[in-house]
């Protein structure tokens, strides 16, 4: 945020109690006993100062579940943001209930129909608002289970209602059975292979759910040991000959990824990874997104930094093409694999296109 007189709390306060116009477009304040927020400038009745608080913004506080005053007009020009605030708001439910809200809970609680929520939720996110709460359960089981505690006790905190109803998703939801999971893998299965595609060295791995992890790099052994890493007590199976054509099918793929790939993939990342890499697998081959573009697309504008920090967690090279994410000027840079393989997937996906 630019210098200004208005960055500290104190400094906000007095301008809201002088109702300095000159504040307008600095900040909004939120009333708590009202549920409103204004402009500094507002003519509206003074509030205590312990019901106050700030925002840098309309859309941050209409996010946060304030309604705009009508006497100051303090409301979201942009229609665009206005939407990015009311799925914000429907993403903080879904994350404060003990258990996945059901659409038309949601739907009453925003003021808005099911049917335009769901739309609306995923246009802005690229999912559906039951899919962002099972991510955002698993996410809360995952964090659950690297910590002490029962299986039993980390299911029921994640909001799952009962065992039986978690247990019948739970190879989705994590690859593995949880006591597999919080093992580091251990009982689990992942098959493997390593080959050789325009890029280099490739491993392509398997668990029981589908494809967790596309790597590439120079060496075939340290591929191998990203992958033990990853689950150091699983159990690893090298590749057969029934394996080594799925191999030959990703292989394919990468070299010619307006092909598609026809696999089922095993996605395993908080909440918020599973939005911004569904983001990505909706770029086509020979597209450019920038980091500012994926935040937009799934209704966290302020985001960026932390979709970054997504594409770098990605695992699955390609499949997840986190490499179609570029700079806003388009220049290349940061890809887990080396910019230079970027380059030279991007170079390829524009000749083929």
């Amino acid at each position: 945020m630019p210098a200004t007189p208005y960055n500290t709390d104190a400094a906000r306060w007095q301008a809201v109690q002088a109702r300095d116009p000159k504040a307008a477009g600095h900040f909004v304040y939120a009333v708590r006993t009202t549920g409103i927020y204004c402009q500094p400038g507002c003519k509206s009745r003074m509030a205590k100062r312990e019901n106050v608080e700030f925002f840098d913004d309309a859309v941050a506080a209409e996010a946060a579940g304030y309604r705009p005053c009508k006497r100051c007009t303090a409301t979201l020009a942009d229609p665009g943001a206005r939407r990015t605030a009311l799925v914000a708001r429907a993403c903080r439910l879904i994350e404060s209930h003990d258990s996945a809200p059901q659409l038309e809970q949601l739907g009453a609680e925003l003021g808005v129909s099911p049917f335009h929520l769901h739309r609306l939720f995923k246009a802005e996110t690229g999912l559906t608002p039951k899919a962002y709460a099972s991510a955002f359960r698993a996410r809360r089981l995952r964090e659950g289970l690297e910590q002490a505690g029962s299986v039993t006790d980390a299911i029921y905190d994640a909001g799952y209602n009962s065992n039986s109803r978690f247990y019948a998703s739970a190879g989705q939801r994590l690859g593995m059975q949880p006591r597999e999971y919080r093992a580091g893998g251990v009982g689990a299965t992942i098959r493997f292979a390593l080959g050789q595609c325009f890029l280099g060295a490739i491993l392509v791995a398997q668990s029981e759910r589908g494809i967790c992890a596309i790597l590439l790099g120079d060496d075939p052994q340290t591929l191998l040991e990203q992958l033990q890493d990853q689950f150091p007590k699983a159990h690893f199976i090298g590749g057969d000959p029934a394996f080594e054509r799925l191999v030959a099918e990703v292989v394919g793929f990468v070299e010619q990824p307006s092909l598609g790939l026809q696999l089922p993939l095993d996605v395993q990342g908080t909440a918020f990874q599973e939005r911004v890499w569904q983001a990505l697998r909706e770029v086509p081959a020979g597209g450019r997104v920038s980091y500012s573009d994926i935040a937009e697309r799934i209704g966290a504008p302020k985001a960026v930094r932390a979709v970054a920090l997504a594409c770098a967690a990605n695992r699955i090279a390609v499949a997840i093409p986190c490499h179609r994410v570029v700079r806003r000027d388009g220049d290349v840079s940061g890809y887990r694999w080396g910019v230079e393989r970027k380059r030279q997937l991007l170079a390829r996906e524009t000749v083929i296109t």
